[in-house]
């Protein structure tokens, strides 16, 4: 067989989910799995579990790949740039990546674009933030650990020079980022391909609850022709002058006086896009596989008026299955996604996507379905 291999870093399920996305491309898969429990380990055919972290497993891993590729941004920078000299593809490249792996850089960088962004400050001490407080207007502020954090992880709100000191015990740098008032989170969908092809999805609406994503409504409702295309616009810029290969997230607050800012990015197939597996022509799994097979990208338009996705978090019932059923007997156009992981209060064990012309309709159902799996609802 000619048909390329990809290696994707990660067994998680996002990992799982591209997986799928490549079965009918042809392609051939391979994940670097922490353990043989992961998402994905358990449905990939061939996987290697070893430590993302270590160099030698890494090279070992991607001799025989055509191409790396990632599901979280912790492989170490330096790494990839080794396997980049051993003459290994890595899409995206350490250059681009990094600036979705350390928000210092990130925020440097951006600010050299002129993308907008709340005003922010790498900070050394509590004082350190009290004087940046003092400069925009006063606490609270935000603070987030350079590495590391995902799905509020790493992020904590300082209403105080007192309440800023936890950041700082674990001994990393600190970003310090003015306390943004927002109406509400979109986030901005690209793929991009090593020629520049490049295509966007709509912008979504992405509703957190206790900083984990619960809800994305696709397109994001109300939102004006003028700022949709603004967030369009400026996430391609970015995935262009970053040199971003594959798929890349920007997740935007839109302030209280009608602005976008961005928030994070994320360069891999993101929570944001879950929707379009079942709402788009293409989804972000199949693009971000033909991006970083720079093969022609898919059609990203979406295939009905509203699509929502809402993450499947685990409760107080282990066994899933008997609401499983019920939420397929009771919604015929219910598409589950279930991940494979072990059910734990709190953790992600799936999502379920919804779509039709009637957005309240559209919504009830998803928030019903997610609520029913995970018990919060029994009716």
């Amino acid at each position: 067989m000619t048909f390329p291999v990809v290696g994707m870093v990660g067994g998680g399920q996002l990992a799982r989910m591209t997986h799928e996305a490549g079965i009918p491309l042809g392609i051939r898969f391979k994940i670097l799995s922490d353990t043989p429990q992961d998402s994905a380990a358990r449905v990939v055919p061939d996987v290697t579990v070893g430590d993302y972290r270590d160099l030698e497993t890494l090279r070992a891993f991607a001799a025989g790949c055509d191409v790396i590729t990632f599901d979280h941004e912790h492989v170490p920078t330096e790494h990839l740039r080794a396997l980049e000299a051993d003459g290994i593809v890595v899409r995206p490249g350490p250059d681009a990546l990094v600036h979705a792996q350390d928000k210092g850089v990130m925020r440097e960088r951006l600010a050299r674009i002129g993308a907008p962004c709340p005003r922010n400050r790498i900070v050394a001490s509590p004082a350190d933030v009290a004087a940046f407080a003092a400069e925009v207007g006063g606490f609270p502020v935000v603070l987030k650990t350079v590495r590391g954090g995902y799905d509020g992880k790493g992020v904590w709100i300082a209403r105080s020079a007192e309440d800023a000191e936890e950041p700082f015990r674990a001994g990393v740098p600190v970003l310090a980022e003015e306390k943004v008032a927002f109406v509400r989170e979109l986030a901005a969908n690209v793929v991009r391909s090593p020629h520049g092809q490049a295509v966007a999805y709509p912008v979504v609406e992405s509703v957190q609850v206790n900083g984990v994503c619960d809800t994305v409504i696709a397109p994001a409702p109300d939102l004006s022709d003028e700022l949709s295309g603004q967030a369009q616009a400026l996430a391609l810029t970015i995935a262009r002058e970053l040199g971003v290969v594959g798929h890349l997230a920007v997740e935007l607050f839109e302030t209280t006086d009608g602005r976008i800012l961005v928030n994070e990015l994320a360069m891999r197939p993101h929570n944001s896009g879950h929707w379009t597996m079942d709402g788009a022509v293409t989804s972000q799994f199949a693009n971000h596989l033909r991006a970083v097979l720079d093969l022609p990208l898919g059609d990203p338009r979406p295939r009905a008026r509203w699509t929502v996705m809402a993450n499947v978090l685990g409760g107080d019932y282990p066994d899933m299955y008997p609401a499983y059923l019920h939420c397929m007997a009771r919604d015929p156009g219910l598409k589950i996604h279930m991940y494979g992981k072990d059910v734990k209060p709190g953790r992600k064990v799936g999502h379920v996507n919804t779509f039709g012309d009637d957005l309240a309709d559209v919504r009830e159902r998803a928030h019903h379905a997610a609520g029913y799996l995970r018990g919060t609802i029994d009716e």
